[in-house]
């Protein structure tokens, strides 16, 4: 695996005295690269909301239906993750090359200890490749520029967007950078989002209210009809833009198959004509 240089809006230093999203996840999905700040902002999170750890677990689940389905019966092979988060298990180059080896994956993030374990943990197989990219989702035509050295752009890629697009505040502004994102990218590639919601508790809301107090880079929970705005102009791929756990939830994954849970946490899929 290579690493590109951080691009514009990168930080450049580990800072460990306010909490940090993609950490406090890892932490919430059994991860040990987090700090104590980290774990006590998750903690009084979880106080507020316990349901949140069963959404991260949700999340990541989600992550791997939606990649299965995209080298299964899409056809990907190419794979741009921006806002990967640390990594822990069933990363989306594991997952998809599980399914085909040849997989190419690249990931983005700003987080400097994201780059850190980068290099040791995000491995690839012979066949594929996979790379990493210090940058930030404001900046998605150098994230474009520096993903070309991995990815063939003349062919699809599966644009991944996991539970990144609640940072940017201004849903107009977040609009702007998932259609950037995608004018570089040609037909026949394939968008993939989820978010948090904040349609099941108050006491979610509650919660995210604290987190944004808490020094740590907000987050903005959206309703599911913004985040079914992420998809204009493409063709959804069914069921739409739903909660997690119901997209295409497979034939006995876990105690919830048949009646999956409901989570404060909506995504979709959709492809460029």
């Amino acid at each position: 695996m290579t690493n590109t240089p951080p691009a514009p809006g990168g930080d450049e230093a580990i800072d460990t005295s306010v909490p940090h999203s993609a950490r406090i996840w890892n932490y919430w999905l059994g991860g040990k690269d987090n700090y104590p700040v980290d774990r006590e902002a998750g903690d009084r999170f979880l106080e507020v909301f316990p349901g949140m750890a069963q959404g991260a677990r949700e999340s990541r689940a989600f992550l791997k239906r939606t990649v299965r389905y995209l080298v299964e019966e899409a056809g990907m092979r190419q794979f741009l993750d921006v806002g990967t988060g640390l990594p822990t298990h069933d990363n989306t180059h594991e997952v998809a090359q599980a399914c085909a080896p040849e997989c190419t994956v690249v990931y983005v993030d700003n987080d400097p200890l994201v780059l850190t374990h980068a290099r040791a943990l995000m491995t690839s197989s012979p066949e594929g490749a996979t790379d990493y990219i210090h940058a930030d989702l404001r900046h998605p035509e150098a994230i474009l520029e520096a993903a070309a050295a991995t990815l063939d752009f003349d062919r699809p890629v599966a644009l991944m967007l996991m539970g990144i697009l609640g940072h940017v505040a201004d849903l107009e502004e977040a609009r702007s950078i998932v259609a950037r994102l995608l004018a570089g990218l040609p037909r026949g590639s394939h968008l993939t989002i989820n978010d948090g919601t904040n349609v099941l508790s108050d006491a979610n809301v509650e919660a995210h209210e604290r987190y944004n107090q808490s020094g740590a880079i907000p987050y903005v929970q959206r309703s599911p009809e913004e985040i079914a705005s992420f998809f204009e102009g493409l063709e959804p791929v069914e069921p739409g833009v739903v909660m997690v756990t119901r997209w295409r939830p497979e034939a006995g994954e876990g105690p919830f198959a048949v009646d999956p849970p409901e989570v404060d946490g909506f995504g979709g899929m959709a492809r460029k004509v």
